[in-house]
């Protein structure tokens, strides 16, 4: 994998890509938010995700993050101070794929990245799925209502794409969290709420203006099948 590292911890940056180069990976590192705009923008380079702190000189991070997700869907996952839950939230909601918490740990940054990628670089082999007025298109990644784009971030569309393919059917919050995000649910964790309050917004209302997901309190999510 080829991952951009945006942080201005040096020390902490040359930890990380000491660790990931040693697991295979690639490492581009920037230590200023607004300089990593303006490389990200100019590069011809497609990186496999981005990492990315949430303090950073120049631009932080979630303004970075917002700049990003105007122009690319390139998974971004966030560094986050230890029980700032406020910060996670906001991330997530800002198009986050996923976060981890400072002190970072490397073989967690690692296990997180490679599920990115698997979730990612999936295959399918069977054509989209059709629920009513949306099509998710599995193998381009697409989400098209009545014919009409939406833009989905990663983690989102790998959310909407477990619930499509068990539409009417109730997922629980605990397999969202281990297949659609790569990771089980933690004590207090939101992250599922964020996403799929995000994935509300983006899908809009059914036809006759219902909610095209319900929630199931305490247990999960419903995609609605046509009444």
């Amino acid at each position: 994998m080829h991952i951009l590292l945006v942080d201005d911890d040096k020390a902490l940056c040359a930890l990380l890509s000491e660790y990931l180069q040693l697991d295979g990976f690639v490492i581009d590192m920037l230590h200023d938010g607004a300089q990593a705009l303006k490389t990200i923008q100019a590069s011809t380079s497609e990186w496999d995700a981005i990492i990315l702190d949430v303090m950073l000189p120049g631009m932080n991070g979630f303004d970075l993050l917002k700049a990003i997700r105007s122009s690319s869907n390139t998974p971004v996952l966030m560094l986050t101070a230890r029980g700032e839950d406020t910060d996670t939230v906001l991330g997530l909601e800002l198009g986050a794929d996923d976060y981890v918490a400072k002190p970072v740990s490397p073989r967690v940054l690692v296990a997180r990245l490679r599920a990115l990628n698997r979730r990612g670089a999936s295959e399918h082999l069977h054509g989209p799925i059709r629920v009513g007025d949306l099509e998710l298109d599995q193998q381009a990644r697409q989400i098209r209502i009545a014919g009409a784009s939406v833009s989905l971030t990663g983690a989102e569309f790998n959310l909407l794409n477990l619930l499509l393919s068990e539409a009417g059917q109730l997922v629980s919050r605990e397999r969202l969290a281990a297949e659609g995000l790569g990771s089980p649910l933690q004590a207090y964790d939101r992250r599922i709420e964020t996403h799929m309050a995000q994935i509300r917004r983006k899908l809009g209302p059914l036809a006759d203006q219902s909610e095209r997901i319900l929630t199931v309190r305490g247990a999960g999510y419903q995609y609605v099948l046509n009444r």
